[in-house]
């Protein structure tokens, strides 16, 4: 059984949701991985929480959840939400099932997939780029992390809380705005570190540049449960 601890945002869960069913290996229902999904929408704003440091209530409300999941019979834990990853370190604590870490592996992947790549952007929420979390997995494996400019920061906000989060397409001119900085500024591939921004992928067609966390955290999920593809 799966536990998923999702709604942050709910578009997010859902793709999260129908990327695992897309890469199961299954021929019937019965083959599909059994889940538990709690689509937590009203777990407080990650971003807000971390830049006010405001951060023991949302800590307290995962570890619950993750708790309870584990209670009723999850044998690993997924959170379709990379500014939650902040606190998953904790929480991992709190439980003895794993979680699944979507930064840690999706710097792995790339660290395995593209070893010539010494500078990568991490495109991701306000929250996530405080927190660090997708820096500290990139130093570790001895890539440089580059975060967006204030300004061009602003932008990939924009899209991912006035456009994504309310249900409206992502401006493609202001992405790109965005990926003209990041390419002057030397990276060799950017991370699309928000699943907002996993959202918007799937509504314009970007080229291998972007690596999506969201596909790695899909992959390695259905890996873990022995459910691959095969081929």
């Amino acid at each position: 059984m799966l536990g998923v601890i999702g709604g942050m945002g709910p578009q997010a869960t859902v793709y999260f949701l129908q990327g695992i069913i897309d890469q199961t290996d299954a021929g019937c229902d019965q083959e599909h991985i059994p889940m538990i999904i709690l689509n937590h929408t009203t777990m407080p704003d990650r971003t807000a929480a971390i830049l006010s440091g405001n951060k023991t209530e949302i800590c307290e409300a995962l570890l619950r959840d993750a708790r309870m999941l584990e209670k009723n019979g999850c044998s690993a834990i997924v959170i379709p939400c990379n500014t939650s990853h902040y606190f998953v370190d904790e929480i991992q604590k709190g439980i003895s099932i794993p979680i699944i870490h979507m930064a840690r592996e999706t710097i792995n992947r790339v660290s395995e997939t593209r070893p010539g790549i010494k500078k990568l952007a991490i495109l991701a929420t306000s929250g996530t780029i405080q927190s660090g979390v997708y820096h500290r997995e990139c130093l570790k494996k001895g890539f440089e992390p580059c975060a967006p400019s204030p300004e061009k920061q602003l932008l990939l906000m924009d899209i991912i809380y006035r456009e994504i989060k309310k249900k409206r397409p992502g401006s493609l001119s202001k992405f790109l705005e965005v990926e003209r900085e990041i390419k002057a500024a030397g990276c060799e591939a950017a991370i699309l570190a928000c699943t907002e921004l996993s959202c918007f992928a799937r509504q314009v067609e970007l080229p291998e540049y972007y690596i999506d966390a969201m596909d790695i955290l899909i992959d390695k999920t259905v890996q873990f449960y022995g459910k691959g593809k095969k081929g």
